[in-house]
């Protein structure tokens, strides 16, 4: 990790504990895991991507998870008054590896050697509550003959970094010596160092030697123009078919399954893509998108099975570098502007280009372009300095045509390259040899028809003075009429700036209609601002909030909340945002102009919604929560955490990701949360300031962290310590459990055992993944009472059989009603859990949660908290991103010591703003953390 900035720490003797007392282990065991068990499933595998080229074509420059123990927990240890020590710390992490480890509880002595060693909790069973019925997935069960399979080394020379290229080699290699050589064999390649065959070769090691054209571009610089190029290709016997593991067996598989569609498509990641598979589309800029498919073989409960789901992505038409930027700048003989060379260099670093100036193909990877233009652009070449534009007429006698644009960038560091802009430019698997006939695989044709169930829609209490006081949603939806708000929030002080130049005397009827709205339902808003409403120039936007700000400082009329009608243009959001939060601490609702004159009352009830929850108050609650009837969260003091990772755009190599984690600050009810948000390294998924400890001369070993801070918090506000953390943990991917698991929960353990010898509260993590590719469907879609009015599966529905981990607890709920296109279910897996949830359970508290959403009167696809940390993250990028950039964040200086990133601290947040309470008060630093209340992203 890079060293954080400032940021400033608030004082409080919560974080200033000098401790020397011994942290207590683990105390329970982690879901009840019997028996060692393989979890059979394989993370995502990138391909390897095309080198850049230094040939002298171009202008060179100067040179473990989770086991679960049966036994029953220990007695719990003496209780210290004091909080730990650093050596206590350090015990905690080894015991708490151990408690992850792969090894029975007896030998488990050592922490796993890798998270390999890592093993998840088993399904506690499959649950019964709800309707059932049948709906259809996206699988297509797989069928295997025996085969004897064996593993070859694939080594080529000179080496190639193209999967392309590689693919080429074996390919042409098998169509020379299939019937020779190879014995008649078919080998399915990987596109890196592995072939596997179904039976032996004729041989254990073998040398080859394949020569391709030279119309494709070069891998390297070693061969000349005009010349066909020669590669030894070495296969070598690595593995006999005993020595294979599940896991191994299923990615042999799927490289049988992927060659042929390899060969014919576009691969990107686990995707295929062609202008065959579809029509293609434009998407501006310089940009279309073609149509492909995505393909995974995954275990299931009922075997094998090949998840497939259609897919888009947008690719670079093949025009030159030249007519790209004439996209962003019609003028291409006037040097760029900054904001639009900005904008160019972002939609080109990281994209190949062709060379076709020399008589023969050069590839190179563009890695930015210069700050100049290509006319100013000087380098050193045989201790002779020139411009590019010099020595491409010396060199390659070529004019260079349009020397007021940047020059584009290519190489290492080390040897940098200029190159001017003007000069570059459907399965039928049982039918397919290989898979079928070599190999014995078998892919059914159909759907996949699996057994679901609906899930009951939970009772929403509101205030009893409304002539309803509670409401049981259909099809995961409802409305507020004849609703009041379960607690009214209080608005004294507000006005209102308009930034439209569209809108006059609308507003003000605007500001009536929504005030109206916010008295109606339950809040208490003084109908009066407290100065007159105005309008402003949306490009004078900084002076315009500064005067606000100064016309409501005198004492009694400082401002509770701020409407805003934003600009016309957009892309002023964030701006707005950043500048009321962090510079002058104004509390803001920000309004669409095209929403002003409609007059929709929905769309006035809504926004009621978010004012409501930003000024502390409440809109409803599940009535379960309030009778005290929700397993394993209303029996005892229980916070729900919810934690999210974002990351900036491709090719912002100096932004920071921003981790968020939020948490429950009210029990039984949990529906207001409160969160921190932290910058962390580029990429960087695992979440570092979860726990974290400073050593101070004077004052020992300081705790603090995001789950230390969070926790105080649910004590200060409803005065217990947790008994209980359930933790929904979104983004991570299935080849990242391992690691964020040992790292995160080892972090969670450490936070409790700061804050008080021997508390160490059963914790329950579940991973929540919406970007994953399994698909339901309706079995029947003229079934009246099973598909919604879009064709859509039910809210509630939930799958935890078939399709499902064939041991672990994981399960795919489908708790919102879909919108537009088919509905997409979210996939839960519980990688730890010592509170020993039931299926029922956790499924029935999962989808409950989802009805509490405080923006609107829908139940929502992912877990509420999980969705406000998501929420929360992007919030901070607005805080950190410049406005000059093509869009992305800057946040980062990069260290001339190492190549790595210095994480920009993120701003502090005004005072006024932290002692509100509102959508983002209550805020207190640690480090480059900040906390806030979620209440929704306006």
């Amino acid at each position: 990790m890079s060293r954080r900035g400032g940021g400033g720490r608030r004082p409080d003797s919560r974080l200033d504990q000098p401790t020397q007392a011994r942290a207590p282990s683990f105390q329970r065991g982690g879901g009840g895991a019997a028996g060692p068990r393989g979890r059979g499933r394989q993370g995502q595998r990138g391909g390897a991507g095309s080198g850049s080229h230094s040939g002298s074509g171009a202008a060179p420059s100067s040179p473990h998870t989770a086991s679960t123990s049966t036994e029953p927990a220990p007695s719990s240890p003496s209780v210290s008054a004091s909080a730990p020590s650093s050596s206590s710390v350090s015990t905690l992490v080894e015991e708490t590896e151990q408690k992850l480890t792969l090894a029975a509880p007896a030998a488990a002595t050592l922490p796993p050697s890798s998270s390999r060693a890592v093993r998840l909790p088993v399904r506690p069973g499959f649950g019964t509550r709800g309707r059932k019925c049948v709906v259809r997935a996206n699988h297509f069960m797989v069928q295997l003959a025996k085969r004897d399979i064996h593993h070859y080394d694939v080594s080529i020379d000179p080496e190639v970094t193209s999967q392309k290229i590689n693919r080429e080699i074996i390919s042409q290699l098998i169509n020379l010596y299939r019937l020779t050589n190879l014995g008649e064999r078919i080998p399915a390649y990987d596109g890196m160092k592995s072939i596997y065959t179904a039976g032996p070769l004729p041989f254990e090691s073998k040398e080859f030697i394949i020569t391709l054209p030279d119309s494709d571009p070069r891998p390297s610089s070693s061969a000349s123009p005009g010349t066909e190029r020669q590669f030894r290709v070495v296969i070598r016997l690595a593995s006999q078919p005993y020595v294979y593991t599940l896991q191994k067996f299923i990615q042999v598989l799927d490289v049988v399954l992927r060659a042929a569609p390899s060969e014919k498509h576009t691969v990107v990641g686990r995707s295929f893509f062609s202008t065959d598979l579809g029509p293609m589309g434009q998407l501006g800029d310089g940009i279309e998108y073609w149509r492909g498919y995505f393909q995974s073989l995954r275990p299931t409960q009922f075997g094998l099975s090949l998840n497939i789901d259609v897919s888009a992505s947008s690719f670079y038409k093949p025009i030159l570098v030249t007519e790209f930027v004439q996209y962003y700048c019609s003028d291409l003989s006037r040097p760029l502007s900054d904001q639009v060379r900005l904008k160019v260099k972002k939609a080109l670093k990281g994209i190949k280009v062709v060379l076709r100036h020399m008589g023969y193909n050069l590839s190179c990877k563009i890695t930015g372009i210069t700050s100049q233009p290509m006319s100013q652009v000087m380098f050193t070449c045989d201790n002779e300095t020139r411009s590019v534009v010099q020595y491409f007429l010396e060199k390659h006698k070529i004019a260079l045509q349009f020397t007021s644009l940047p020059a584009l960038e290519a190489g290492t560091e080390e040897r940098r390259i200029y190159l001017p802009m003007e000069m570059a430019r459907e399965n039928a698997y049982n039918e397919d040899t290989l898979v079928n006939n070599k190999f014995g695989i078998q892919v059914a044709d159909g759907l996949t028809s699996v057994d679901a169930r609906i899930l009951p829609a939970p009772m929403l209490k509101y205030h009893k003075s409304g002539r309803e006081a509670s409401v049981n949603p259909d099809f995961g939806q409802w409305n507020m009429i004849n609703k009041k708000m379960f607690n009214g929030g209080t608005v004294q002080v507000w006005t209102c700036m308009n930034f439209s130049t569209r809108l006059n005397h609308d507003v003000s009827g605007f500001c009536q209609r929504l005030v109206d709205m916010c008295n109606k339902k339950g809040m208490v808003f003084n109908p009066r601002p407290v100065i007159p409403i105005s309008s402003s120039n949306p490009n004078q936007i900084e002076k315009a909030l500064v005067d606000v700000r100064n016309k409501t400082t005198q004492p009694g009329k400082q401002l509770q909340l701020l409407i805003i009608i934003l600009p016309d243009v957009s892309r002023s959001y964030g701006r707005i945002k950043r500048v009321c939060e962090t510079e002058l601490g104004i509390v803001s609702q920000c309004c669409q102009p095209k929403h002003v004159s409609s007059g929709n009352m929905q769309y006035f009830e809504n926004v009621a919604l978010k004012i409501n929850v930003k000024v502390g108050g409440r809109n409803t609650v599940l009535d379960d929560a309030v009778q005290k009837r929700i397993p394993l969260v209303t029996d005892r003091p229980t916070i729900i955490f919810g934690a999210d990772v974002t990351h900036p755009q491709p090719g912002e190599d100096s932004s920071p990701s921003i981790a968020a984690v939020v948490a429950s600050m009210d029990w039984p009810e949990v529906t207001k949360y409160r969160g921190l948000v932290s910058a962390q390294a580029h990429n960087e998924e695992i979440i570092q300031d979860l726990y974290k400890s400073i050593k101070d001369p004077q004052r020992g070993l300081v705790h603090g962290g995001m789950i230390r801070e969070l926790l105080i918090d649910f004590r200060r506000s409803t005065n217990f310590k947790p008994h209980r953390i359930i933790f929904y943990r979104d983004g991570v991917s299935e080849g990242q459990f391992s690691q964020v698991l040992l790292h995160e929960m080892n972090a969670i353990r450490q936070a409790c055992a700061s804050i008080e010898e021997g508390y160490a509260p059963p914790v329950t993590f579940v991973v929540v993944q919406k970007r994953h590719h399994t698909r339901l469907f309706p079995a029947d879609h003229n079934r009246h009472g099973l598909t919604d009015k879009r064709g859509n599966i039910l809210p509630g529905t939930v799958v935890d059989t078939q399709i499902c981990h064939p041991t672990e607890f994981d399960f795919y709920l489908n708790s919102h009603a879909g919108i537009q296109g088919t509905s997409r279910p979210t996939h839960y897996h519980v990688l730890y859990d010592e509170n020993r949830f039931t299926a029922d359970d956790l499924q029935m508290l999962t989808n409950n949660l989802c009805y509490t959403y405080a923006r609107c009167t829908r139940s929502v696809s992912i877990v509420p908290p999980a969705y406000y940390a998501r929420l929360a993250a992007f919030r901070a990028r607005f805080y950190i991103e410049d406005e000059t950039s093509a869009g992305g964040s800057t946040g980062g200086t990069r260290s001339t010591a190492e190549g790595s990133l210095a994480i920009r601290p993120l701003p502090v947040i005004k005072d006024n703003v932290k002692d509100r309470g509102a959508l983002f008060g209550q805020y207190c630093y640690f480090g480059s953390s900040f906390k806030l209340d979620i209440k929704g992203r306006n």
